[in-house]
């Protein structure tokens, strides 16, 4: 381990760790997000997520974060997208999978599950936090609620062009199968 709690590869290197984070929706196009406490990103807004495990697969995390953090269980996790987190202050570096998912009980809120690691839950939607990113020149992180965690800024700024809600949507629809006659 370095000085700032990173393993580190053989040759003495940090590793590169990997997370995902998820859109969770409900039907009415809002998405949860949580206050970071106790941990890099402290104090910033971010979407429900945590550490991949040995050998568990990328949509098992999300099922698994979500429940350990929220409470709230999900059905049609889809893969996003992926962005390369560099969290220069504490020395940590992240690749990080985005999933959209679709909450099972739309009336069932989230609850804080870990207190020592959110400070509370609310819904947003995309166009929220992008009003914020939008206003002004400089792309800092401007979200009225307060600082984005990296990820979610990453999001923004390497992948401006992807809507997650619309990703979603046209995921959620049912494949149609196409029958000779």
């Amino acid at each position: 381990m370095d000085t700032y709690g990173n393993s580190l590869d053989a040759k003495g290197r940090p590793i590169v760790r990997t997370g995902v984070n998820a859109f969770v929706f409900r039907p009415d196009g809002t998405f949860l997000m949580g206050i970071r406490k106790g941990s890099h990103g402290a104090g910033t807004w971010g979407l429900p997520g945590g550490h991949l495990e040995f050998g568990e697969s990328l949509e098992e995390c999300v099922h698994r974060e979500l429940k350990e953090e929220t409470d709230l269980e999900v059905s049609n996790v889809q893969f996003f997208t992926v962005t390369n987190d560099f969290f220069t202050n504490e020395k940590k570096h992240y690749t990080t999978n985005f999933f959209t998912a679709k909450v099972m009980d739309s009336e069932k809120e989230a609850q804080i599950m870990e207190p020592n690691k959110c400070d509370e839950w609310a819904w947003f939607t995309w166009e929220e936090v992008m009003d914020y990113y939008r206003e002004g020149e400089d792309k800092e992180n401007k979200f009225k609620e307060g600082p984005l965690f990296l990820p979610t800024a990453s999001l923004i700024l390497q992948r401006e062009e992807l809507h997650p809600l619309g990703f979603h949507l046209m995921k959620s629809v049912p494949k149609t199968k196409f029958v000779k006659e």
